[in-house]
């Protein structure tokens, strides 16, 4: 959680896995969804902003 929370502060990278997708995004907050923490991420190609449920992702890696 601390290193989304950094990712987030610094608009970072993370790359992350979720039911077998890799997706990159920026890290643009952390909310809650469907009373579940998440990480919205914006994809860098599109603008188009993701929820992800931490309780759905795989594996994420916050790029520096």
């Amino acid at each position: 959680m601390d290193q989304l929370e950094h990712a987030v502060r610094r608009r970072l990278r993370v790359a992350l896995t979720r039911r077998g997708s890799e997706y990159i995004v920026v890290a643009v907050r952390m909310t809650t969804a469907e009373q579940r923490d998440a990480l919205v991420g914006r994809l860098p190609m599109t603008g188009e902003e993701l929820t992800f449920r931490l309780d759905q992702i795989d594996s994420f890696q916050v790029i520096e």
